[in-house]
């Protein structure tokens, strides 16, 4: 037997809005959650679930992560890094800081 027909109400700006537990079936409470509408030659409009954010890589376009990143890019911008070709340059950097400190 077919599943009963979901019927939605066609809001302000054309906006619908799918129940919760439907959401959550199709992956699309997730942050990003896109529907792909396809509309058929046969007048058929079809809505399909696409998550474009894997739900193992959602953490990093959450909002705190992403004022991280930003704070990363003010660093990089103002020249406050330091480049090392390798782990080799980059531990001896370490290293020659950390003596640099021990003589203030």
């Amino acid at each position: 037997m077919d599943d009963p027909a979901i019927f939605l109400g066609m809001q302000s700006r054309g906006t619908l809005a799918l129940p919760l537990d439907l959401r959550r079936r199709h992956g699309l409470d997730a942050p990003g959650a896109q529907v792909e509408l396809v509309e058929r030659a046969d007048g058929v409009i079809e809505l399909r679930p696409h998550v474009p954010i894997p739900q193992d890589q959602a953490w990093f376009w959450t909002k705190r992560w992403q004022g991280m990143e930003r704070e990363v890019d003010d660093h990089v911008a103002a020249g406050r890094v330091t480049v090392s070709e390798g782990p080799t340059e980059f531990f001896a950097d370490l290293e020659f800081k950390r003596k640099a400190g021990k003589r203030k």
